[in-house]
């Protein structure tokens, strides 16, 4: 099922949202001082290609430094991603197919909206206690 989910996924969305988080990245890897937000949206990137059967993980290791990281990235990109996350939901869910693809875009807006000091992992290796998305 997740197979399917995923590429019906893929073709509706996941792919545009892959290359618009892989240009971001780019675009973040230029610049020097933000390769760290680079690595994190090449991150989301692959977690917005397939996103079912994985899970986002708070990093036990994370400290003060993805702390100001992901301040810094809620106020220039993080609250812009979660609007386009709710909206494209929103979206898809109008439809009955569109209501997983729905809940998959929802799934982004945790890890869309603090990336630095999460993981995303397989749910199969999923730690009980560390979940911040559904």
């Amino acid at each position: 099922m997740r197979l399917v989910l995923n590429v019906i996924w893929l073709v509706l969305s996941g792919f545009w949202l892959f290359l618009g988080y892989l240009v971001a990245g780019i675009v973040a890897c230029l610049l020097v001082v933000t390769i760290p937000f680079g690595v994190a949206a090449f991150r989301i990137g692959l977690y917005a290609l397939w996103p079912f059967g994985r899970d986002v993980v708070r990093r036990p290791t994370a400290g003060a430094a993805s702390t100001i990281g992901n301040v810094l990235w809620i106020l220039l990109f993080g609250w812009w991603l979660v609007l386009g996350h709710v909206v494209t939901a929103i979206a898809l869910a109008i439809t009955i197919i569109g209501l997983p693809m729905a809940w998959a875009n929802l799934k982004l807006i945790p890890v869309s909206l603090l990336p630095l000091g999460s993981q995303i992992v397989d749910t199969d290796a999923y730690v009980p206690g560390s979940r911040i998305a559904a």
